[in-house]
């Protein structure tokens, strides 16, 4: 699964129309949205009295009829009455909100982030109180509403660096780099011992590119610069600052030739296996690209994860809610599909060994590889929300610069100016961010 910025502009016409039908149920038979206490009394049950056929709408249409098919085994380990049935969507999104104007969308299923906030509770079954939940599991805040949690995220990623660990280790890198000083001296070493290609940027597939922008968190050391400080920042890409200092890594790695000799013809799919067979010492990228990079070869075990080099005071992975799991409030076998939804989230395992993700209940131990940070003071948390009055304001302001924070583009034209194949310093590139996104912020906020 990549961590792409999720673009719903091709939804907009099936958006438009679930609107005005979600208008229309509220004031008809799905009038008792919001406020709604969850029902718990399937807990207090004898799995066995637990009974009927539920189906599970999800997005992995690669593992529907492997990994799915085990999870109904050991499920009905646990609940031998209930029947489960998996339905895969290929486009998630586009066709499952089709089917929002009916009742018919399954039983348990994953709530589509293009359905506005304060209509979830028309379509979904309450699951708890957040004041509560939110001790309980991460990330329900995000499509909670008045109070009340109507899904939780099926895995929390975080982003960061896959390094290969044999690698690091012919290289002479004896501990790892914390800061982009330290983390350009390891690259070097890498080229200087190893036959390997220290950072392997992934320019020519583009997207790959977009995934450092996940790190600012970790740059800056605050869950609050994102959403809190940049959108009112003036000139947020001056040195010093977060984004500077993240993509000057990026810069300098390419400038002293510590990237692919070739940027103009990588190759995605090559590049799992190459830094599996140690061809690769480091990339950066979502969690979710672990597991696909230790399947990529025989050399899974060295395969390693670390945060992002930097400067702050404290060291912070930052953590994204995946998709949220949920039940369809029409479901006619509810105990079912809530204990289908609790053992997926509690016991299946899923957000490790699939998503590449932590668990978002806080009492399932995190994997090995993460603990160790843990115990090192390194955080994991998740990007403090926006202001009141605020939201949307970064992207708005992002959006009318042009720089793109979640976009290839602009990353590119760092390493075509690092690589020489354009006419520009860094300094000169950030001074144009800077110069688009002033102007940018100054017209939407006097808007």
């Amino acid at each position: 699964m990549k961590l792409r910025r999720l673009l719903v502009l091709g939804l907009l016409a099936i958006l438009v129309t679930f609107t005005t039908a979600c208008s229309n149920n509220s004031e008809s038979d799905q009038g008792d949205s919001g406020n709604k206490e969850a029902d718990l009394s399937w807990k207090e049950k004898d799995p066995e009295e637990i009974k009927g056929d539920i189906t599970v709408i999800t997005q992995r249409t690669d593992i529907v009829d492997t990994v799915f098919q085990d999870y109904a085994k050991e499920f009905n380990k646990n609940y031998p009455n209930v029947n489960v049935e998996f339905e895969a969507l290929t486009d998630y999104g586009g066709e499952i909100m089709p089917r929002m104007n009916t009742k018919e969308y399954g039983d348990v299923l994953l709530i589509p982030v293009q359905i506005p906030i304060e209509n979830i509770p028309d379509y979904f079954e309450p699951l708890g109180k957040l004041d509560e939940m939110k001790e309980e599991y991460r990330g329900v805040e995000e499509r909670a509403v008045d109070g009340t949690v109507y899904g939780i995220p099926i895995a929390v990623t975080y982003t960061g660096i896959v390094y290969n660990k044999a690698v690091f280790a012919e290289a002479g890198i004896e501990e790892l780099p914390s800061t982009p000083d330290e983390f350009i001296t390891a690259l070097q070493k890498v080229k200087d011992n190893t036959d390997a290609i220290p950072m392997y940027t992934n320019y020519a597939a583009g997207w790959p590119l977009t995934q450092w922008e996940g790190t600012i968190t970790t740059v800056a050391g605050d869950v609050a610069y994102y959403n809190q400080v940049m959108p009112k920042e003036k000139s947020p890409f001056d040195p010093g600052k977060p984004h500077y200092e993240l993509y000057k890594v990026m810069y300098d790695a390419a400038e002293k030739g510590l990237i692919e000799k070739d940027p103009l013809t990588t190759d995605w799919e090559a590049s799992k296996v190459m830094m599996n067979n140690g061809e690769i010492a480091t990339m950066v990228l979502g969690s979710w690209a672990i597991e696909q990079i230790e399947e990529a070869g025989e050399h899974a075990e060295d395969i390693g994860y670390m945060p992002f080099p930097t400067n702050a005071d404290k060291v912070i992975f930052p953590l994204g809610a995946d998709l949220n799991i949920t039940v369809n409030k029409n479901s006619e076998h509810k105990d079912a599909a809530l204990a289908w939804l609790d053992w997926f989230i509690n016991d299946s395992g899923y957000a490790v060994e699939q998503a590449g993700g932590i668990n978002a209940a806080y009492d399932v131990p995190l994997p090995s590889e993460l603990a160790e940070y843990e115990e090192q003071g390194i955080e994991f948390q998740l990007l403090a929300p926006a202001k009141e009055g605020e939201e949307g304001l970064l992207d708005e302001i992002d959006k009318e610069s042009e720089v793109g924070l979640w976009l290839e583009d602009k990353k590119k034209v760092i390493i075509e100016a690092a690589i020489g194949n354009r006419d520009m310093t860094y300094d000169e590139i950030m001074e144009q961010w800077n110069e688009d996104w002033d102007a940018a912020a100054k017209k939407v906020i006097e808007e």
